[in-house]
């Protein structure tokens, strides 16, 4: 019986579905695929499941209302994490996919009852996350450029012995960059080309976030306006190696508490294989006794 009414319920839905999309002129999934290749050319390819979730989060876009601060700030994040969406879209797409994970509850009601509270928590869960993405994206390109700040501090701390300019000193370095470091370069050595260049370094720093790089773009400016700047860059750079031998001190710490992990799973492995022989052999002994 419940078999059969999740199947007329899944079946029903499909066709509600398909009915609604030929109403509403919804786009089809292929051309919604063109787009997100397209806006995404470089990025991880996009199956058809991404495709009707960012359709739905379109169409529910207009239902989401944020204020201009929040607005402001979650679009300078997007910008940030180069994804594609305005913060409306990255909302609802949020909401649609906590709820579709939400709505499977009433399948589990009707079959595994007992199983209802962990779908619930999962669709809160995968609400939420969804949410933190952008921001996620955001830190770890943070710490992937703060990791590389100490080996720049230095570069341009030679480069400047030699040379005032900052525009070639980040165009020289660019060259031997790691990812993050040079996508963040390509940006700001196109806009100090274009336009103002201390404008340029300090709209670098905004993007990123980062009190490390707020001191080295500090210092690139002061450059930009006559200092000197080389025994700025010294006592900077060894103020990073110290901060860099920190962090690594820190991961070392960690690195027990974590091992200590598996060796309790393991023990309990042990204690799993022994209690299941053992607890074999006393049901056996039982049965020859009754």
């Amino acid at each position: 019986m419940y078999l059969i009414l999740l199947c007329f319920g899944t079946l029903f839905g499909l066709g509600a579905f398909f009915l609604l999309a030929g109403l509403l002129r919804l786009p089809t999934s292929a051309s919604t695929k063109a787009v997100l290749t397209v806006t995404n050319r470089g990025k991880a390819k996009k199956n058809s499941m991404n495709a009707i979730l960012f359709d739905m989060a379109a169409k529910a876009a207009p239902l989401v209302r944020l204020d201009a601060y929040k607005r402001r700030k979650l679009e300078a994040q997007l910008k940030s994490a180069e994804i594609q969406m305005s913060p409306e879209t990255y909302v609802a797409a949020a909401w649609v996919k906590g709820g579709l994970i939400g709505l499977l509850v009433i399948p589990t009601l009707l079959i595994f009852p007992i199983l209802a509270p962990v779908i619930l928590f999962l669709a809160v869960a995968v609400f939420f996350k969804e949410q933190k993405r952008a921001d996620e994206i955001v830190q770890q390109r943070r710490e992937e450029i703060e990791t590389e700040l100490p080996r720049f501090v230095n570069t341009v701390e030679q480069e400047l012995r030699s040379s005032r300019d900052v525009l070639n000193i980040l165009k020289a370095y660019q060259h031997n960059a790691g990812h993050a470091m040079k996508r963040e370069l390509e940006i700001t050595i196109a806009d100090m080309a274009s336009g103002n260049e201390e404008n340029a370094l300090t709209r670098w720093e905004s993007r990123i976030g980062s009190t490390m790089l707020s001191d080295v773009v500090r210092g690139l400016i002061s450059v930009k306006r006559g200092d000197n700047g080389i025994m700025y860059f010294q006592m900077l750079s060894m103020t990073f190696k110290q901060l860099e031998l920190q962090k690594l001190k820190l991961e070392a710490m960690k690195q027990p508490g974590k091992m200590r992990k598996y060796s309790f799973m393991l023990l309990g492995c042990f204690l799993l294989m022994y209690l299941g022989v053992l607890g074999y052999v006393v049901l056996e002994a039982f049965g020859d006794l009754f």
